[in-house]
């Protein structure tokens, strides 16, 4: 058994164990200490160090004067990358855990290497290499080496202060790896470049032609070249020059001229250029294809198409083919033919002459575009008062659109590719007539194309006089400046909106609140649609509910309302509305109150008093108050005012 001191002992070291490892697990690694620091990169410095306990990651840092670069790493060695060549960097490593960072490490100053020098690289002849590049920044010379990609012969190797080198004595159309790289004043070398560069391949031999006079064409052949990728070939006469290119060893010569001599030469070529052209094989053709070929649309859904005569030329065979594949073809002795043609389409015309030997060679092919087709199913729909959108479906030929709105005051025009124009600013109240045009750049514009009449909306009404009629009707004349138009008139205030309508030009805006702020516009509709609307006119009603109303009481049963009139020659009308009824009176003209009798006590009353119209209708906007009216036995006792009711007017 332990003793009660060992026990205890043996508990505290557990304790202080337990307590430095909380301790540890929230505090910063110690610092780590660089081992060494170094660029092989010169974009980049690698770092080694010693690992620290308890840290989980590194931070590297490379500083150059106020700039620096940071790289976490889980350990060593790191690597900074995203820096600049031939640079001083201070290099500090700190080591991390969930308890935070530690002081960095003592600095390490290191310079990244040099650049490598950017190649420019060609092949001036079958047998050399040039090699250019720019000066590299801190170098102090330079390396180039050259050697057969294939590994095969001696690797060529020179060193120099110059930017530029060639090497010369190389197997013609062999690809070469060229490797160069910079080094500074120390003599460390920086980053290096690698290039592949092919030379120039020699000239094909022995060259043979084919010739196939009843196609006027001609294969030419001939011995690969050591390297060439592609041929050239060039057949020449006088100042014409046909080429035919290939990656093969032979090449069709199509479309040769008739009645001529030609010269034929080939040239090797690879990605470093050319060999020197093969010596010259003539080759002789047959007559002549038709010329002076004209194509002209005489008149809608007609081409005539002509040519000058060939001599030895027996018949001649025009064939058309229209775009969309469909082919026709005139068989004939003279020297035009003519053709059906749709609108919109590119017609394809080749011309073939024919005698005993056979037919003629292939001359140019000619295309000719028709008159573009009419724009189809278009629709105008006004998006507002003076803009109009015309939209229509696409038509064979078009190129372009041209929508033209015209009335008798000018035309508005609108171009574009797609198929829909705005048209805008408009004149209201105007008849136009749209049309929609196609036009092609290689026909012009389809003239003949269909209008479609529209109306625009009514013009704006313009207010010219708002007058009172009485305690709430409003009287608006604007100038009428359309025809079969209707005019609407719109009173705008807090209190709610008011319209009156007339096909004239004036209505009576009636039953508006008195003692109100209004805003009055009109506009006009008509079947083209509604205009803008006018400018707004502030209107006022006249300050014509009494005030001061009061009830008092008058008799045994009877009621007094009293009120003071906001004008002498308004009449008015007095209402009391309660649980067990209604009771109103209307004073004789001049009075400013008016006797209930027979009201029932013991209820409470609101009470109204509001003007009456010259028509007699009594207007329902006054404010309302309440009294209670009490009982002293079975008539009326106290009349006792409660104040003013929230509820809306009746």
């Amino acid at each position: 058994m332990c003793s009660a001191k060992s026990t205890a002992l043996a508990f505290t070291g557990v304790l202080l164990g337990c307590l430095e490892m909380i301790f540890s697990a929230n505090t910063a690694p110690d610092t780590p200490v660089i081992d060494q620091a170094y660029s092989k990169l010169s974009n980049s410095i690698t770092v080694e160090w010693r690992a620290v306990p308890g840290a989980n990651n590194y931070m590297l840092t490379a500083q150059d004067g106020d700039s620096f670069v940071e790289t976490i790493v889980k350990n060593s060695p790191g690597t900074v990358t995203g820096l600049k060549p031939a640079t001083l960097y201070r290099i500090t490593v700190r080591s991390i855990n969930s308890g935070g960072k530690s002081q960095p490490s003592p600095f390490r100053k290191v310079k990244t290497v040099l650049a490598a020098p950017i190649l420019s690289v060609h092949s001036p002849s079958c047998d050399s290499i040039a090699v250019s590049w720019k000066a590299v920044h801190m170098a102090a010379g330079f390396s180039v080496s050259l050697m057969r990609s294939d590994g095969l012969g001696r690797k060529l190797k020179q060193n120099t202060t110059n930017t530029s080198l060639i090497f010369t004595n190389l197997d013609p159309g062999t690809l070469y790896t060229i490797r160069a790289y910079a080094w500074n004043a120390n003599g460390m070398p920086g980053d290096d470049f690698t290039y592949n560069q092919s030379t120039s391949p020699n000239a094909p031999v022995d060259v043979k032609v084919a010739f196939n006079s009843g196609a006027l064409r001609a294969v030419v052949s001939w011995m690969p070249s050591e390297g060439a990728l592609t041929y050239s070939v060039t057949v020449s006469s006088g100042l014409l020059k046909l080429r035919c290119n290939t990656s093969s060893a032979s090449c069709m010569v199509p479309s040769l001229q008739c009645s001529s001599e030609y010269y034929v030469s080939v040239t090797a070529y690879n990605d470093a250029g050319s060999s020197e052209p093969t010596d010259a094989v003539s080759l002789k053709t047959i007559p002549c294809a038709p010329v002076n070929i004209s194509i002209e649309e005489d008149e809608p859904g007609h081409l005539l198409v002509s040519w000058s005569s060939v001599s030895l030329g027996h018949y001649y065979v025009v064939f058309v083919k229209s775009d969309d594949g469909l082919e026709v073809h005139c068989n004939t002795s003279y020297t035009q033919c003519h053709f059906q043609s749709d609108c919109g389409f590119t017609y394809f015309i080749s011309i073939f002459a024919y005698n005993k030997a056979g037919q003629s060679p292939l001359g140019d092919v000619f295309n000719y575009t028709t008159t573009p087709c009419c724009p189809s199913d278009f629709r105008a729909v006004f998006m507002s008062s003076d803009t109009v959108r015309v939209t229509w479906a696409p038509v064979r030929g078009a190129d372009l659109y041209e929508t033209r709105a015209a009335s008798r005051s000018g035309v508005l025009l609108c171009r574009d590719t797609a198929t829909a124009c705005t048209l805008s600013a408009l004149q209201c109240s105007t008849p136009y007539n749209i049309t929609v045009f196609s036009f092609s750049e290689a026909r012009g514009t389809n003239t003949s194309c269909a209008p479609q009449y529209v109306a625009t909306a009514p013009c704006s009404p313009e207010i010219k006089n708002v007058s009172k009629e009485g305690l709430s009707a409003i009287s608006v004349q604007w100038q009428p400046n359309n025809e079969e138009a209707t005019y609407v008139v719109t009173a705008r205030g807090e209190a709610g909106l008011w319209h009156c309508t007339s096909t004239r030009n004036s209505c009576t805006l009636m039953d508006l609140p008195c003692g109100s702020a209004f805003s009055v516009s009109a506009i006009a509709r008509s079947p083209a649609g509604q205009s803008l609307p006018s400018y707004s006119i502030p209107l006022e009603t006249g300050a014509c509910c009494p005030s001061g109303v009061k009830l008092y009481r008058l008799g045994n049963n009877g009621i007094r309302v009293f009120w003071q009139a906001s004008d002498e020659t308004i009449n008015y009308n007095a209402n009391l509305h309660g649980s067990k009824g209604n009771f109103s009176c209307t004073p004789s003209s001049g009075l400013s109150h008016c006797d209930i009798t027979k009201i029932p006590c013991g209820d409470v009353y609101t009470v109204v008093v509001a003007p009456v119209t010259d028509k007699g209708a009594k207007l329902t906007f006054c404010p309302k108050k309440i009294y209670s009216v009490t009982c002293s036995g079975s008539s009326v006792g106290m009349v006792i005012y409660r104040g003013r009711s929230n509820a809306k007017h009746m």
